[in-house]
């Protein structure tokens, strides 16, 4: 496999863009590949190379690429203009559909990305409660705005320490973190801070390290603290949202938060967010109420009707069903693979999620610092060799879509024996 042309572009863009990339994740060592375009289940280079993609650009390709469905539902919409800065029906047409499969949102607010969506849902519960501060998970990714890059702790803390240079400490100073799967410590954080505590965020499933699973009951429990304590609860579901089931992780474990955030899939790949919640909650956002949240781009018309386009997809093909089927029958034949090397790795996972991890299976982000991270990322070069592109970090989760054929599955397993 030859990748010049990548390692030549990778040159240039080093000269122009920092790190020669546009997100971090993509600065893959020694030089990342460079897509030349994708379909289905393939992505492919500019080499001239072909990979099974079970990256899909982070989650938002449950489809597959270049989905036929949601390609159509983009070029109509072209024809009729593709950004207007005003108030569109679609937005209202994907609201009400959303809305009717999470009962968390009464009233929700789009926006571009999944990092406006919790930084907006954060603001929107200190504004609601009156409170400064709020609790996320260590290890959970919530993007890059300043309040969440806080860094990693051993347990839970007392407050939040900047994880990026140019965030001043103030920033952060109200940020509190606690262990995922870790009631005890959970509840000794909300009690201790109850009275100025205006919110828990949390990833239902962490998917950023993961995926990580909660342990039965986790959810539910906490649930229950945050309404015994007046404290609302937010579940970021921008990588669980309509990738789990219709109504996301919420709907799979059964737990109602107070607030919800979505990305990724619900804008059928075209760049989306949305926060929502209850009504008396949502009704304080501008211009109903005193908290601001403006963007050009919000309810954009092609991502309002690729979002349509697939929510109307899913339900009408049972895709949950099907997918999570495949996801099953995957993870149990990569588990096979795994005891037959004798290798003491775990495979996690749920729905179309999964992932191998090199050590024990983790229950929090602690438990996944002491897996093999150099050899796993060896891994990853030899898999890519192979055609099976992965992401390229232990702490990230694997995808499959609905255009993973059996043929793809196949070879996908035959690397993985070859590989691991």
């Amino acid at each position: 496999m030859t990748l010049e042309k990548s390692r030549e572009m990778f040159e240039k863009a080093k000269t122009l863009l920092p790190g020669g990339v546009s997100s971090p994740v993509r600065a893959i060592k020694p030089y990342p590949f460079y897509t030349a375009s994708a379909d289905g289940s393939k992505i492919r280079d500019l080499d001239g190379n072909e990979y099974i993609d079970y990256c899909l650009a982070y989650g938002p390709e449950i489809l597959g690429h270049n989905h036929p469905v949601i390609k159509e539902a983009i070029r109509a919409q072209l024809d009729k203009g593709w950004l207007y800065g005003t108030p569109s029906e679609l937005e209202v047409t994907l609201a009400e559909k959303i809305a009717g499969y999470y009962p968390s949102i009464d009233m929700l607010r789009f926006v571009s990305t999944g990092t406006e969506a919790t930084m907006s849902a954060i603001r929107l519960a200190r504004g609601f409660t009156g409170r400064k501060k709020f609790v996320k998970i260590e290890g959970g990714f919530h993007g890059a705005h300043d309040a969440v890059l806080v860094k990693a702790g051993s347990g839970a803390s007392t407050h939040g320490e900047p994880d990026s240079l140019g965030i001043p400490a103030d920033f952060t100073k109200y940020t509190l973190q606690a262990q995922f799967n870790d009631l005890e410590g959970m509840t000794e954080l909300v009690e201790k801070n109850k009275d100025d505590l205006a919110a828990v965020i949390l990833e239902p499933v962490q998917g950023n390290v993961g995926p990580i699973l909660p342990k039965p009951g986790y959810l539910k429990e906490v649930r229950k603290l945050t309404e015994e304590n007046d404290v609302l609860l937010i579940f970021d579901e921008v990588i669980t949202g309509f990738r789990l089931a219709m109504g996301g992780a919420q709907e799979y474990y059964g737990v109602v938060p107070d607030m919800t955030t979505l990305g990724k899939i619900v804008g059928g790949g075209l760049p989306v967010g949305v926060f929502g919640g209850r009504k008396e909650i949502m009704e304080k956002v501008s211009p109903s109420g005193p908290v601001y949240q403006a963007g050009t781009f919000s309810g954009s018309p092609c991502s309002m009707a690729a979002g349509i386009a697939v929510l109307d997809y899913f339900k009408r093909e049972n895709l949950h069903a099907k997918l999570n089927a495949k996801g099953d029958t995957f993870r149990t034949a990569l588990s096979e693979i795994v005891a037959d090397e004798g290798l003491d790795y775990s495979v996690c996972g749920i729905a179309s999620m999964f992932k191998i991890f090199f050590g024990a299976e983790p229950s929090n982000y602690q438990d996944v610092l002491k897996c093999d991270k150099e050899g796993y990322f060896a891994f990853f070069h030899r898999m890519l060799s192979d055609g099976i592109f992965l992401p390229p970090s232990q702490f990230e989760t694997n995808f499959l879509s609905e255009a993973h054929a059996d043929e793809d599955i196949e070879k996908t397993l035959e690397a993985y024996k070859n590989n691991l």
